[in-house]
């Protein structure tokens, strides 16, 4: 039997193990995730409407302390849950809510040693794959700011690492050079223009952890995984709800969410384009969310952050390149590949956005500094 029907066979056993009331009527695969197996549960109620969960197998072989991660979550949702009370909101659609087990868990583990999940179904919400306007950038930016604002003084440190050294550059860093020297594959004489890359920006590596460490940046929660499909927007008002796949909440910088986006949304090519001369940053779309997040954050962030924004856009872009390029040399282990050196092709298209991104510095800085002050 396959790992998916496996887990498809320990749903019955799971649902038993929630406080879900009415009746089952469906249960059925949902959404398109690469990382957790995911199933809309629809139920009964005894006044004949109907009530529907989320219920999620988590991937504990990529989190592998799945009670460290529903702790955050858990924690993170509940702080949030009052915050949205306290400004006259609806905690129902405006943040995730776990349901929890019949014996008041937030997690179940199964015969086959997997992690359950379950959260409220947000209904009447879209999700968009891409960025189809400036508008569209600007409303996650908002959300992403806004979430940023509500946790600007939740305790980051209380939080668990889910993935240790996630955006840690210095470590991405020596990740790659241990690729580079060793070379398994015996590739890096056909990435030696990328590499060469890669290494000329060591000294920029530490940029932000320095200040970290300085305390000239303070530790914020923050969600590194800031793509648009990560906002569920409300169906009629296209009003942006409610940011979900909390999975990569932890202790970081605002850089980190800020960078992340700018790296997604604002480029004018896909992750993997073949020709380069597509790849730019758009700097409508880097104002656009630049706008949008200082609006959102409220005055939340710091001047020194607020100045050093346009670094986390490089960073968070080039760290990902160095991420591409190490699992190239390294057999592409980690990243999903679907043609010959596609792993290769990414790592080309995140260095052209920081060559971009440098040669625009001026500009991006100055769009920063327009906007410091609205928020």
């Amino acid at each position: 039997m396959s790992g998916q029907n496996q887990n498809c066979a320990k749903i019955d056993e799971v649902i038993e193990q929630f406080a879900f009331s009415g009746q089952l009527m469906t249960k059925q695969p949902y959404g398109n995730g690469h990382i957790n197996d995911t199933f809309l549960l629809v139920y009964k109620m005894p006044d004949d409407s109907q009530k529907q969960y989320i219920l999620q197998r988590m991937n504990h072989t990529i989190f592998r302390q799945p009670q460290e991660l529903m702790e955050n979550v858990v924690n993170v949702t509940e702080y949030l849950r009052k915050i949205i009370l306290s400004q006259n909101g609806d905690p129902e659609r405006e943040t995730l809510n776990v349901v929890k087990t019949r014996e008041g868990g937030s997690f179940y583990k199964d015969s086959n040693d997997n992690y359950w999940r379950v959260f409220l179904f947000i209904e009447h919400t879209v999700c968009l794959e891409m960025v189809e306007s400036e508008k569209d950038f600007y409303d996650s930016a908002v959300a992403f700011g806004n979430f940023q604002r509500m946790l600007a003084d939740y305790p980051a440190s209380t939080l668990h690492e889910t993935i240790p050294n996630f955006h840690n550059t210095p470590s991405r860093f020596r990740d790659l050079q241990k690729a580079i020297e060793n070379d398994i594959m015996g590739r890096a004489s056909l990435a030696k223009a990328e590499i060469d890359f890669a290494l000329a920006r060591e000294a920029e590596t530490s940029a932000l952890t320095d200040l970290l460490k300085s305390g000239e940046l303070p530790l914020r929660v923050t969600h590194n995984d800031t793509k648009l499909n990560n906002i569920l927007f409300d169906e009629d008002t296209k009003e942006a709800l409610c940011i979900i796949d909390l999975d990569t909440v932890m202790p970081g910088l605002s850089h980190y969410d800020f960078g992340d986006s700018i790296r997604f949304g604002a480029s004018t090519g896909a992750e993997d384009e073949k020709d380069l001369s597509k790849v730019e940053v758009d700097l409508s779309l880097f104002e656009a969310f630049t706008k949008g997040f200082l609006e959102g954050c409220q005055g939340s962030l710091t001047e020194k952050e607020i100045e050093m924004l346009p670094m986390g856009a490089k960073l968070m872009t080039y760290e990902c390149g160095i991420r591409f390029l190490a699992d190239y040399l390294e057999g592409d282990v980690y990243f999903k590949v679907h043609r010959d050196r596609h792993n290769l092709d990414r790592a080309r298209t995140q260095f052209k956005l920081v060559a971009d991104m440098e040669a625009k510095w001026d500009k991006l800085t100055a769009i920063v500094e327009k906007y410091k002050h609205s928020c």
